[in-house]
């Protein structure tokens, strides 16, 4: 297991626990970010990251992707 901040582009990964507070939990479940759920890292640049999960591309910061972990 690994953040998904260190996540290669273009693998799809599994989401394995998210952590945080549980305001951080819920807002990252309501964004899709749920354990079991599949997402790919479409592009990276530096620690910003636009990822697919559930069908759609969302943009995360390094702090996001620290929290969410593959």
């Amino acid at each position: 297991m690994m953040p998904l901040l260190f996540a290669k582009v273009g693998e799809e990964q599994t989401i394995k626990r998210v952590t945080g507070s549980p305001d951080v939990k819920k807002h990252l479940g309501d964004m899709g970010f749920t354990v079991g759920e599949r997402i790919s890292v479409l592009s990276a640049a530096g620690e910003n990251m636009i990822v697919s999960i559930k069908g759609a591309r969302v943009a995360i910061n390094g702090g996001t992707a620290r929290r969410i972990i593959v």
